[in-house]
């Protein structure tokens, strides 16, 4: 029975330490990326996202971020935890050591005398024949009698003073983590066991491992369905419009899944007659075009609509069904739009080159459903190539005002970017009608728009020039300034009811052929990511160059200034193309903002390799370094990509495109279906 109640006592220990393993590490690093979240949040004090309440600190805001599924588990399991304390405090028993002279109430160094005189007394006490308790029985066999032994009789005094017992060496008594009921089962205890052990050990290691094989089938790293990546490659052209990538964005997989419900049919037949404009119907056929609008797939459909409820802003006309729908696909919108970017910039040429038209397009969408404002709203219009879409994104716009101030010459959006703060201030209130607070919101959102800069060099490392066939090495600075003096800051999205960070991503590509040389995905808001990064990258770049140590710490320490200020330092590599002069485009796209996008134009010269492998010939060329011929001619090839990127729907110019772009070969598809699966 002692053993029984010994291992019960295990048992809660047990079963603490098992919970305690996972949940405390767990614990601690989600309490730091929570504080690291609270430390990064840095958002719009407009009055517009006040009142969207994604910001607000009320107390029953932080109870409904609290109360998540996962943190309200945790809270249980700590609750578990804490009851297991309380009964392992106050059920365990504290193992005493064999001590004779402390049982029969003596010091040490007692004669023998008072050893019987003291073992006379507590027998009187606890003898059976003078005391009929049990456990008075049991307290003077297992206590009194075997300390007066050990203290009188020499060979259990040597046992004692060997051993620390009076009989001798103890033998090591183990227990077993188990509760009584299993133990005190008769002819069945051995079969429970076993059912435990194959249960714990060989059952649940298995079932986790199904369902993490399943769902790693399922989805990519990124929490992407692999059915998404299909169709997105599938659906993917390199003339793909702006206006055209809506339509494969809404066939991801995770949007089908979102279930049609009956329910639905008559809201999103009133979310229709509100949106209609923006989906590109023929307006002269209408009655064909609804008709052939609702014979698609119910969730394209439905997509598709919740769609242009963000970008139009009527979500306040959505049924509670179809807000929680809305809300999922709003959620899932961000990794999907960089999937989809991804899925832009694949190699499919035999050059290894992306394309740059649907990757534009791509990032352009995304920058207009955090904004919330329509697709149309991008057309041309008063000069402006970006249309009124960067003003729709401005608190208290709308295209009444953007028409009021043009007529004060103030057409596009770096036009009101650039006026000093007093004239800002005219124009708003004097021209625009906008009151005060409304000015001031303004002038808020202004300070919180990034202004990019980008310094962008190709070279070969170690030459002077380069030859075709050449290992390029792109060395790109680029710099974020804010008027607020902010570097890592969340943009102003009062439409978007989710945290989003900004991201940018930088495309060197020619806008001529379509091609993207190379891409990457940039970040402002991790700072000490981007400094180990830097001063990684700067490190390797001097070594391979011989510099000494001193000169590579005063590069690494420039490095490290540089991404304090508000700089990222990106780069990356790839082949030289044949000879020739090649007149490239940094793209710094910013997949939040309409309107903060920045172009720098690169000329780079490819030389004719020698056979000698000898390097003659003229630098790579940059900047105004070129011949006043390529100039001139670069001058009519931006114009032409004025009309490329600002084109919105058109599919006779699509057409267009693709046969100027050409056919994608077989072995470029290949690669970029082989880099797909392998993502």
């Amino acid at each position: 029975m002692g053993a029984s109640e010994e291992n019960s006592a295990l048992f809660p220990i047990f079963v603490f330490t098992i919970m305690a393993l996972p949940l405390v590490p767990y614990t601690i690093v989600k309490i730091l990326n929570t504080f690291s979240k609270k430390a990064m949040t840095i958002h719009c004090q407009c009055s517009v996202c006040s009142r969207s309440g994604k910001y607000r600190k009320s107390i029953f805001k932080r109870i409904s971020n609290f109360s998540t599924c996962s943190n309200l588990t945790l809270v249980l399991l700590w609750i578990v935890m804490a009851v297991l304390i309380y009964y392992i405090k106050h059920t365990s028993h504290e193992v005493k050591v064999f001590e004779p002279f402390s049982i029969l109430g003596l010091e040490h160094g007692a004669s023998d005398s008072d050893i019987k005189k003291a073992y006379r007394r507590l027998s009187i006490q606890y003898h059976p024949d003078k005391n009929p308790d049990p456990e008075a029985h049991d307290y003077f066999v297992e206590y009194i009698s075997k300390a007066y032994q050990a203290l009188t009789d020499p060979v259990s005094r040597e046992n004692f003073e060997k051993y620390g017992h009076p009989d001798g060496r103890q033998g090591l008594q183990m227990g077993i983590a188990l509760p009584p009921f299993l133990l005190n089962i008769d002819g069945a205890s051995g079969g429970i066991l076993l059912l435990g052990i194959v249960g714990v050990c060989i059952l649940l290691p298995l079932v986790l491992a199904v369902i993490y094989l399943s769902r790693s089938a399922k989805y990519t790293g990124n929490y992407v369905m692999h059915q998404t990546l299909s169709a997105y490659y599938y659906f993917m052209k390199p003339s793909l419009a702006p206006s055209k990538v809506l339509g494969v964005f809404i066939k991801a997989a995770e949007f089908m899944e979102i279930p049609v419900r009956r329910s639905d049919g008559e809201p999103l037949q009133k979310l229709f007659m509100l949106v209609r404009s923006e989906l590109n119907l023929d307006l002269k056929n209408i009655r064909q075009e609804q008709a052939k609008f609702w014979k698609q797939h119910p969730a394209l459909v439905k997509a598709e609509l919740l769609i242009q409820a963000q970008l139009t802003r009527e979500s306040k006309a959505l049924t509670p069904a179809l807000l929680r729908d809305f809300r999922r696909m709003l959620e899932l919108s961000p990794r999907l739009l960089e999937e989809l970017v991804k899925m832009a910039l694949l190699p499919r040429t035999a050059q290894g080159h992306g394309w740059l038209r649907p990757a534009i397009g791509v990032v352009e969408l995304s920058q207009n459903i955090i904004q919330a404002v329509p697709l149309s709203a991008r057309k041309v219009a008063g000069g402006s190539s970006e249309g009124v879409a960067p003003f729709l994104q401005l608190p208290h716009f709308s295209e009444a005002i953007v028409k009021k101030i043009a007529r004060k010459k103030v057409r596009t959006f770096q036009e009101l970017r650039d006026m000093t703060l007093e004239d800002q201030v005219e124009l708003l209130t004097q021209v625009a009608g906008l009151s005060s607070t409304e000015t001031k919101d303004v002038e808020m959102v202004l300070e919180m728009m990034p202004s990019l800069t980008v310094d962008i060099t190709c070279e070969t490392e170690g030459e002077e020039g380069i030859q075709e066939g050449d290992i390029v090495t792109m060395h790109v600075w680029i710099t974020l300034k804010r008027g607020s003096g902010l570097v890592a800051a969340l943009p102003h999205a009062p439409y978007y009811p989710f945290f989003k960070e900004e991201n940018f991503w930088l495309l060197l590509a020619d806008p001529v052929s379509n091609d993207v040389w190379i891409s990457q995905k940039v970040s402002f808001m991790e700072e000490a990511v981007a400094i180990t990064a830097a001063s990684k990258a700067i490190q390797e770049l001097k070594e391979v160059s011989g510099a000494s140590l001193k000169e590579t710490n005063a590069a690494v320490r420039e490095a490290v200034e540089r991404v304090k200020s508000g700089s990222r330092l990106v780069m990356g590599k790839f082949q030289a193309p044949g000879e020739g002069n090649y007149n490239l485009t940094a793209f710094c796209l910013c997949d939040s903002w309409i309107g903060c996008d920045k172009k720098t134009n690169l000329k780079i010269k490819i030389l004719k390799r020698s056979r000698a492998g000898t390097r003659t010939g003229a630098l790579s060329e940059e900047g105004a370094g070129m011949e006043e011929g390529i100039e001139e001619e670069e001058q009519e090839e931006e114009d032409e990509y004025e009309d490329y990127e600002s084109e919105y729907s058109e599919d006779e110019e699509d057409e267009k495109d693709s046969k100027r772009n050409g056919v994608v070969p077989a072995a470029g598809a290949a690669a970029a279906a082989e880099s797909s699966d392998n993502e």
